[in-house]
């Protein structure tokens, strides 16, 4: 039987949604296209807004016509309710004369956020520049000088309820509320529900700030915060990555410098800014998050996509669950929200609990490693950070809410040695040692735990001369440049230009050594499988050394024989590949990243084209005859390198050689004892308009709903998580949140090399030869408690609405945590309830599924 608590009731279950004049909005559809999947269980019928009833009415046109469908629906359009016809647009590449040709841009390297000392803080006494309008965002300028200011209030434990809206009176004038009706800075949901966790035990020592806001020009904010300064390495002047004058200020937003810049309702970003943003954050110094919501207020002034509020789910932090940025935990603009990050290790209660352990630690700033509780072998690396807003996560992270994070450890430190000596090890800077120069491996020294990977000498920790964070995504723009989005589509959206990190086909230039490329996949639909070759097509040497963020326990070699044309394995939406790339001997050439998979459609990848059809031209991707996201889509353009590369070797740690990160594996007794879930993605119960659905335990096909609770692992418990495609038209990246597990079977077999030695949060089911069917993963729960969530990473398909939400509980615990329920006014609590299953899991599956040996 499910249960439910009866608490914690909003005050008000009848209330309506509301439009910018606070009017009660009429439905104009009839059952059973009247849906609101954030209503509390009991009015599961309150009418939607009226945009929600707008965007429904269109989807039902399009839904019914008869489609003459084009063969590739790229840039992903819908059907023409008048002529009936499916016509893709393609984003024109010449506007008003100026042309956008491949390569011919220079591409833009992540930007620091930087972070402040909080012991230095002070409350600042200037506030949020308010816009001058119900449709506009602040002025930059003011902006600006407001997030260089210390925080402008002091974070508390529980959200703060004594502020009110830092835009209060445009708020009032803008949304129409009553003088009487109260409104709140601190968009936290209040009281203990949402309280930070272990607050006092890790306190914020580090924080930083941002607004989400449209696009400007960038007014170099962030300059003084680069780790390197402009004086380091190949960012300092004559280097490689050296800004004119050292600094961002002057930076617009455009795909490409011949295209036009992107308006302020048209790309929402941190800060407002390109380049993106990148967090660099150690292990043992917890970071506090403060996210102002700078949007419009008007929820209409968003060039026809994106939603004005925001919640941010840190991919994939070991964090508690008030600071995952669960789906309904968002706030409006005017508000800010106090994300809590404490950095520590996963097993930090239960493993080296005395931090005694020469490999749980950090980079101190001098040389040395800052000792942290918790199991090495969870050491995280690449990461980032995005909205998940409740059925708005792929318009608003589409638009521009995505930054990546940095984690750096003992291990990976973001140091290379300028020496041998160094590298050999010093008990003056233990922290400098490099693991492979260990002079008795069979008893490792504490001066040789850093792997040394491909970065830098320059600084104590966090160089990224030749480390580089890249941000792959598709994107379409209309005929004036704007950047475009079908928000009516279901199946999931796909755009017909390649971009990394937002410049169309770009260049970079690197040095003829070996680089780290930290890879994430940032688009909406689309999946990738990319290769690396030279310009005669031969495919280079490489080798992929973290899958998902973790450091895995042997590099893996590429080309292989178990990855299609030499390429790396297909990466879903979400995932993040690290690869290692020597350029060694290759000066003066160029070589290409080349994606050659193919779509059709957004439901997932078609096929695998051979990478020889796509370097000759004989695959034609322009839209009509082929998919135009596969091709060339990067070029590095190989500098001399006068310096001696003194990182680490991946060949050295390939299978039977060394090890980076081994894995932890769950005990027999664990597997044993773990609880068994199964969790079917397909299509089943869908609707036309929220068709993805999630069958759990054996149960029917289930839409999201931020009220229900799938499942319910126990703190500090094992589980055995099954996950399953239903339909085979369609492909998932299924993402996790919180946990990082350890595969167990692909498809009924031993996983590839790249997922054997791994620790994944993003699975891939589909029907490609790298996905397969079926993924059974073994997870632990550890150190928080909370609600968290599990969807489809083609976020299209989550918020249509393949998504649901589990909770980590306390021994005992028989209640579950009630549903936050924001609005302009606040965050009231709706009940929660259980599916029956949520404490018992699928005992069928645990009857019959074979543990692996």
């Amino acid at each position: 039987m499910n249960k439910m608590i009866t608490h914690s009731v909003r005050d008000d279950p009848e209330k309506l949604d509301r439009d910018m004049n606070r009017k009660a909005q009429k439905s104009v559809l009839s059952p059973p296209y009247v849906i609101n999947r954030s209503a509390s269980p009991q009015t599961v019928s309150k009418p939607a807004s009226s945009l929600a009833l707008a965007i429904a009415a269109l989807t039902i046109s399009f839904i019914y016509a008869a489609p003459v469908q084009a063969a590739f629906n790229i840039p992903t359009t819908t059907v023409d309710p008048v002529t009936g016809l499916l016509t893709p647009e393609p984003s024109p590449l010449c506007i008003n004369g100026s042309c956008a040709t491949p390569f011919t841009a220079k591409l833009l390297l992540f930007e620091e956020f930087g972070l402040k000392n909080m012991t230095d803080s002070s409350v600042s006494s200037r506030a949020l520049p308010e816009p001058t309008g119900c449709q506009n965002t602040p002025d930059g300028q003011a902006l600006d000088d407001f997030l260089k200011k210390d925080l402008y209030s002091v974070p508390t434990r529980t959200a703060d309820q004594t502020m009110a809206n830092l835009w209060d009176a445009k708020v009032r004038t803008c949304v129409g509320l009553t003088p009487e009706a109260p409104t709140t800075a601190d968009g936290r949901p209040s009281g203990e529900w949402f309280a930070h966790q272990r607050w006092e035990e890790f306190p914020a020592q580090a924080y930083f700030q941002s607004a989400m806001t449209g696009s400007r020009v960038n007014g170099g904010l962030r300059d003084k915060y680069q780790l390197h300064e402009y004086k380091e390495g190949e960012f300092a002047p004559g280097g490689l990555y050296y800004l004119p004058g050292g600094t961002t200020a002057g930076i617009d937003i455009r795909m490409h410098p011949n295209l036009p810049v992107q308006a302020a309702n048209s790309v929402w970003t941190f800060d407002g800014t390109l380049p993106p943003k990148l967090l660099m954050a150690r292990y043992g110094e917890s970071i506090l998050f403060r996210h102002y919501n700078a949007l419009p207020i008007d929820v209409a002034a968003n060039n026809g996509f994106g939603k004005n509020t925001i919640t941010t789910h840190e991919h994939n932090g070991h964090n508690p669950a008030e600071s995952d940025g669960y789906m309904h935990a968002y706030f409006y603009p005017g508000q800010f929200y106090d994300y809590h990050w404490p950095m520590i290790l996963a097993g930090h209660d239960s493993i080296n609990t005395g931090a005694t352990d020469m490999k749980t630690g950090a980079p101190d700033g001098d040389g040395d490693i800052a000792y942290v509780p918790g199991d090495w072998h969870e050491t995280m690396s690449t990461h980032w950070f995005h909205d998940h807003m409740l059925d708005y996560t792929a318009q608003n992270v589409y638009k521009g809410n995505a930054a990546m994070m940095n984690y750096y450890s003992a291990l990976d430190r973001g140091r290379e040695p300028k020496d041998m000596k160094e590298a050999s090890g010093d008990p003056s800077k233990p922290g400098y040692g490099c693991q492979y120069a260990d002079p008795d491996p069979a008893h490792p020294s504490p001066y040789n735990v850093n792997l040394c990977l491909p970065s830098g000498s320059g600084l104590d920790w966090g160089n990224r001369d030749y480390d580089m964070n890249l941000l792959v995504a598709d994107k379409a723009w209309d005929n004036d440049g704007q950047l475009k989005f079908n928000i009516f589509n279901t199946d999931g959206y796909l755009g017909d230009r390649i971009t990394v990190n937002w410049i169309y086909k770009p260049y970079v230039d690197v040095r003829a050594r070996r680089y780290r490329f930290r890879i994430l996949n940032g688009s909406v639909s689309r999946w990738f499988k990319i290769a690396i070759v030279d310009e005669a097509g031969k495919v280079v040497p490489s080798y992929m050394i973290a899958n998902d963020g973790n450091i895995m326990q042997h590099a893996v070699k590429f080309p292989n024989s178990a990855s299609a044309q030499g390429a790396w394995p297909e990466q879903g939406i979400a995932e993040r590949y690290d690869m290692i790339v020597d350029f060694k001997g290759m000066e003066g050439k160029k070589l290409y990243l080349v994606n050659i998979l193919e779509h059709v459609d957004g439901r997932g990848p078609n096929k695998v084209i051979a990478l020889t059809d796509v370097l000759s031209g004989k695959y034609r991707a322009d839209g009509k005859n082929g998919d135009p996201g596969v091709g060339k889509f990067l070029e590095f353009r190989v500098q001399n390198y006068s310096g001696t590369d003194l990182s680490m070797n991946p060949a050295d740690y390939v299978e039977g050689k060394k090890q980076m990160i081994p894995l932890n594996k769950p005990t027999t007794q664990e597997l044993q004892d773990a609880v068994q879930r199964t969790f079917i993605f397909g299509r089943s119960n869908g609707t036309d308009l929220v068709p993805w659905t999630i069958k759990t335990d054996g149960g029917d096909g289930l839409a999201a709903d931020p009220h229900r609770v799938s499942a319910a692992p126990g703190i500090g418990k094992t589980e055995i998580w099954h996950i399953e495609l239903n339909n085979q038209g369609s492909s998932h990246p299924v993402h996790i949140h919180f946990e990082e597990g350890q595969i167990l079977y692909r498809g009924g077999k031993a996983p590839p090399p790249w997922e054997k030695y791994a620790r994944k949060d993003v699975y891939r089911i589909g029907g490609l030869p790298d996905s397969t069917d079926s993924v059974d993963v073994a997870i632990r729960f550890r150190e928080f408690a909370g609600t968290y969530v599990e969807h489809c990473h083609n976020t299209q398909h989550e918020d249509k609405a393949m998504l649901l939400r589990w909770d980590v509980e306390h021994p005992g615990q028989t209640l579950a945590i009630p549903t936050p329920m924001p609005d302009w006014e606040g965050v009231q609590y709706d009940s929660s309830v259980y599916l029956p299953t949520a404490t018992t899991g699928d005992l069928d599956a645990k009857k019959s599924f074979a543990l692996p040996k």
